[in-house]
């Protein structure tokens, strides 16, 4: 899974020159300088119809308020077991964690793996420890803005081997991604290129 994530981070230009590259086996008898146009014209219309400008914004958007796993949060008083038993409720591997009665401040993040490595390895009970005893607190988390790229966003998880990431504008929290969201929406925005590169090699542009 790591290894395919970090291949379409590496590799986002190869879908386009497969496509370029399949034009002229098609066509062999397509002149050169047609053949050159057709690369710096699409490149162009890249640019202009925003390639790889995706946001967390827009996954943030896509995603909805309601959405499992946009919005879910617990507080550092919680017990573990409560915190636990929301992810599995809901189908999420990780909660926000914020301080009691400060919604929008966040304190930490809790994950499948502190509950596998703080809880279950040292046969701790979820029951009596609280979430803040085992959270990866705020000051060590990794985060992302708003305005950040998608493919910024999934280098940054698949550097730091995390699954989920905070999505935080000027301090406050504003939901949380994971890495399904972020290679979704990658995949997503190279489909729309192929189907830009087919439109304009058909005549669309």
């Amino acid at each position: 899974m790591q290894g395919a994530i970090q291949a379409l981070v590496s590799h986002g230009s190869v879908l386009k020159n497969a496509v370029l590259h399949r034009v002229r086996l098609v066509n062999p008898m397509m002149p050169s300088i047609v053949f050159s146009r057709l690369q710096s014209v699409s490149s162009a219309c890249m640019e202009e119809h925003g390639f790889e400008s995706t946001t967390i914004a827009d996954i943030l958007k896509a995603k909805g308020k309601s959405a499992d796993g946009s919005w879910l949060w617990c507080t550092t008083d919680d017990s573990v077991y409560d915190a636990v038993k929301s992810m599995t409720q809901h189908n999420v591997g990780a909660l926000v964690v914020v301080k009691p009665g400060e919604q929008k401040s966040i304190a930490g993040i809790i994950t499948e793996r502190d509950y596998l490595r703080k809880i279950i390895v040292q046969g701790r009970s979820s029951k009596s420890t609280k979430v803040g005893d085992i959270m990866t607190e705020e000051n060590k988390l990794i985060t992302v803005s708003p305005n950040t790229k998608v493919l910024q966003a999934m280098q940054l998880m698949t550097d730091n081997r995390i699954r989920h990431i905070p999505v935080i504008d000027e301090k406050e929290m504003m939901g949380m991604v994971s890495i399904g969201d972020v290679v979704r929406a990658v995949v997503s925005e190279h489909r729309e290129e192929l189907d830009r590169l087919n439109a304009y090699i058909q005549g669309g542009y």
